[in-house]
């Protein structure tokens, strides 16, 4: 079994979509090393072809792009800036900042024991550069039209690369700003992260927008790859939080080899419109896959995730949680796919989405879904929509708190159940904080 991709990946040789054409033509002006550029010729081939998806198709049906259609962007380029508020203070000496996509090595702070290689692609040694040629842009999936995009502008990458049975004690962060200007922009983040079999390693990979929630116009197309090979762990936290005109959509590739084990924690805060594509293939047995996330969306936010897990070998173990936070007219989507073939035996999969809406007019469309041949295994899914319960809300107002306190406590609770899995303690305080912000503006 295959990740599947959406039907905008095909070739369309009958129609050109002039929005697309004006994207490619953006992002492809970068210069890049000579052995890339079969990777991004054969990409932007594939873009010339292909279309912006449209509510028509299946996997899109809730997500209208056509804002995005009426915005012209220009390619970001650097822009100097102050990262302090967002430096993360376990992560002092393992922090690689790109700034509208473009590496930022004045902000950047690497210094990591022997056997740990990190930092940005064109800056790597010829050594490394042929290993990481071996897994970039060669993930499942590799042909949707977004990745495409990204591939066919493909100039720089941040790569993490953890050799064989090293453990990294200390989280590695992965910081994406985002600075907007006059002029809307586009910039198209890559990561490549490589953990050799035995190896152990922290990831936090972070989206800002420098000028905060009333910052402007600007596109985000995001890719990273992680190569889990047998019997590494990797945790990994993935945090969205862009300025509020913001357009985000990003893919996120995981391959699993066999005894590994993946963990990743997605929160979803920012942008005008999100959309996060997170797909894991087994490529090995009795592996294990966790998969947590929230989104907290006010106002006209959109945020869609979008996960398929392919368990492909016997004994796998997988488990995910996604929560919805919604108030005002926002709306949230999740897709969730669970694919056990015949050869899965004695797998067990277990899926649930639960949302909370704040508003009368906020929206969530959720479909979880397994597709099971298999005929020996333990599997689960659900989905549950639900309001602030009256009676839980009174009492807590019987045992002296007011009902906007009642109502912030249990919402704080619901949101604490995924940011209390994240291992870097700073970051959970500051998501906390968020959410407290988030509360707070939607209450006035």
């Amino acid at each position: 079994m295959t990740i599947q991709v959406s039907p905008s990946s095909i070739a369309n040789l009958l129609d050109k979509d002039e929005d697309l054409t004006g994207l490619l033509a953006q992002v492809t002006t970068q210069k890049a090393a000579s052995w890339l550029e079969g990777l991004r010729q054969g990409a932007a081939d594939g873009v010339r072809h292909a279309n912006i998806p449209t509510t028509r198709e299946e996997e899109w049906r809730f997500t209208d792009l056509s804002g995005l259609r009426k915005v012209e962007f220009q390619l970001g380029k650097q822009i100097p800036t102050d990262i302090s508020a967002f430096a993360l203070p376990e992560a002092a000496n393992s922090r690689l900042v790109f700034v509208n996509g473009v590496y930022a090595p004045e902000l950047s702070a690497i210094d990591l024991p022997q056997g740990v290689v990190v930092g940005n692609l064109t800056a790597l040694s010829a050594e490394v550069q042929e290993n990481v040629s071996k897994y970039l842009a060669k993930a499942e999936g590799a042909q949707e039209v977004f990745t495409a995009l990204n591939t066919a502008g493909l100039a720089d990458v941040a790569v993490v690369l953890v050799r064989k049975n090293v453990v990294v004690e200390t989280p590695i962060h992965l910081l994406f700003v985002a600075v907007a200007g006059e002029e809307a922009t586009i910039s198209q983040p890559r990561c490549l992260v490589v953990a050799e079999s035995g190896s152990q390693v922290t990831l936090v990979e972070e989206y800002r927008n420098r000028r905060g929630a009333e910052g402007g116009v600007y596109f985000t197309n995001a890719v990273t790859e992680i190569w889990v090979a047998e019997n590494a762990e990797v945790s990994h936290t993935r945090v969205e939080r862009e300025g509020g005109e913001a357009f985000h959509i990003g893919k996120t590739a995981i391959a699993q080899a066999r005894d590994s084990r993946y963990t990743c924690n997605a929160i979803s805060f920012g942008g005008k419109l999100s959309r996060h594509n997170l797909e894991v293939l087994q490529t090995g047995e009795q592996t294990e896959t966790t998969l947590n996330g929230l989104t907290m969306i006010f106002g006209n936010q959109l945020a869609d995730t979008h996960s398929a897990i392919a368990l492909n070998h016997p004994y796998g173990k997988s488990e995910q949680l996604h929560k919805c936070i919604v108030g005002d007219r926002a709306h949230a989507v999740f897709n969730g796919k669970v694919f056990v073939p015949k050869p899965a035996q004695l797998t067990n999969a277990a899926q649930l989405n639960r949302n909370l809406l704040l508003s009368s007019k906020a929206r969530v469309d959720t479909k979880p879904q397994l597709e099971i041949t298999a005929d020996n295994v333990k599997c689960a899914h659900g989905a549950t929509v639900s309001q602030l319960e009256d009676d839980e809300i009174f009492y807590l107002q019987s045992r002296g708190i007011d009902e906007n306190a009642a109502r912030n406590l249990l919402i704080n609770a619901f949101a604490a159940e995924i940011i209390n899995k994240i291992p870097v303690a700073s970051l959970r305080q500051s998501l906390l904080t968020t959410v407290n912000s988030l509360k707070s503006s939607n209450d006035k």
